[in-house]
């Protein structure tokens, strides 16, 4: 049963309060502490919570209070721990324990705080990210005068994906869960070969062939992707006899949750075959056609959403992840993010993020800086019609006297060096709270990650702003 906050409070929480007002480690955390004791921010907690199961609300026995998993989450990110980490922090400090609201009581074990990361889910991390704008907007820590857009790639938690590892890591995965079948169902049906240590050697004998420099290496690397490919081939159609005979009953258990189990095996195996087999697709046009651009392609059968992004950087040209879409305004508070499915060009991303400035803060920018990726003519005619008066967004390309004129100005040049700004936002996020790579599964996963992970630096942002205007006379 889950409730919003502590019912009452023990007489140990009252004797930590009282011994770590003196300890706080940073002065934004006491406003942050605030931030966070409203209503409203702990009811989207709640009710992302109270979705779990039919009845997470009214039944079962007393749960961890949404309030004191609302602020775990938190401080995990703010702190970019993991959650086993996490716990033993928790654990052993007595300002944590305060901030998280657990005081005296037992501390959540990293399992548990887990499966709370996988509970909450996207949409209620964004509506938590709006409401901390509008509180920070009420506490005139932003304005929405000026606006700034940036985008980034967050990278999935997958190696570098090469065809014979993307092999690899297919066939490991099949057998492994084939094994798993037989030891619920026996030796009955289809009997188990397990090829892994073939297709290991047939992996290794690629990775050597590729970096032989030799001319005749050419001919060697097909060869043994040929037999890497006739290894994992047979092995696919084994998965798909054992598939098959786990639906027609050959393969089946006694006990009805072995069943159960079996089933999802079953599932898994029929997923992980339609990965492979994309793999070996592209594999063959590759190697054997010189087609880089297979259809469909993919770069991990963990992440089969994952893209390649390239924005042009010298020290790591391809990037695997997502494309994340981050805007701010005064004090570094982040406005708006977004995580997109599928890779957008940055010129068409402008319009909307003013939208979204619009909408988060009631109030058109009066100045908006972005790179020269966000350009076109139409972008800066259209932001203007929406009540921008300063569009400070370089064309690089530009042959126009006026336009050349106009870059040149002081309000345009300032605006580019505030713009600046944007990248050391996008560097805190992802050195401080973790937006570098995502450690979550799946899309649901990297947009919750994501969102943690600015809300987390929105978080800090605004206390630190808090405590600025505290200390003016």
């Amino acid at each position: 049963m889950i409730k919003m906050r502590q019912a009452q409070r023990t007489f140990g929480d009252g004797l930590i309060e009282d011994e770590v007002k003196t300890l706080v480690f940073e002065e934004w955390m006491i406003h942050a502490d605030r931030v966070l004791e409203d209503e409203q921010l702990i009811a989207i907690f709640f009710e992302a919570l109270g979705k779990r199961h039919p009845k997470s609300k009214s039944r079962g026995r007393e749960g961890t209070p949404a309030e004191t998993v609302m602020r775990l989450l938190i401080l995990k990110h703010i702190r970019n721990w993991s959650y086993v980490t996490l716990e033993r922090e928790v654990r052993a400090n007595l300002v944590y324990r305060n901030f998280t609201r657990v005081g005296a009581g037992k501390m959540p074990d990293a399992k548990t705080m887990g499966r709370w990361g996988a509970a909450v889910g996207p949409a209620p991390i964004k509506q938590f990210h709006e409401r901390m704008v509008k509180i920070a907007q009420a506490n005139n820590v932003v304005e929405g005068r000026r606006m700034r857009v940036d985008t980034t790639v967050t990278e999935t938690n997958i190696h570098y994906p090469t065809d014979s590892s993307l092999l690899g890591d297919g066939v490991r995965v099949l057998i492994r869960t084939m094994k798993k079948i037989t030891k619920i169902a026996g030796d009955v049906g289809t009997k188990l070969r397990d090829r892994s240590r073939c297709v290991k050697l047939r992996t290794l004998d690629v990775a050597r062939a590729s970096r032989s420099k030799a001319k005749q290496s050419q001919g060697k690397l097909k060869e043994n992707y040929r037999k890497l490919l006739d290894s994992t081939s047979r092995v696919v159609g084994q998965a798909k006899k054992f598939a098959q005979e786990v639906a027609e009953g050959i393969k089946r258990a006694v006990d009805p949750v072995k069943q159960l189990a079996l089933d999802g095996l079953r599932e898994e195996i029929e997923t992980m075959v339609l990965r492979v087999k994309q793999v070996m697709k592209q594999t063959r046009a590759r190697i054997f056609r010189g087609d880089t651009r297979s259809e469909g392609k993919i770069f991990s059968v963990f992440e089969p959403s994952t893209e390649i992004v390239r924005k042009g950087k010298a020290g790591k040209p391809n990037e695997f992840g997502k494309v994340v879409k981050i805007q701010e305004s005064e004090n570094q508070i982040v406005v708006d993010y977004e995580v997109y499915d599928q890779r957008p060009s940055d010129s068409d991303l402008l319009i909307p993020a003013i939208q979204a400035h619009q909408d988060a803060l009631g109030q058109t920018p009066h100045l908006v800086a972005a790179d020269a990726a966000f350009y076109s003519a139409k972008n800066d005619a259209e932001a203007k019609a929406m009540g921008v008066k300063r569009v400070s967004v370089p064309n690089r390309s530009t042959k126009s006297p006026a336009r050349k004129c106009e870059q040149k100005k002081r309000w345009f040049r300032n605006g580019q060096k505030w713009r600046t700004g944007c990248e050391g936002r996008i560097s805190v996020t992802k050195r401080r709270h973790g937006l570098n790579r995502c450690r979550y599964k799946g899309d649901r996963g990297m947009k919750c990650w994501v969102g943690l992970g600015v809300i987390a630096d929105t978080l800090i942002n605004i206390g630190r702003g808090m405590a600025r205007a505290m200390a003016e006379p």
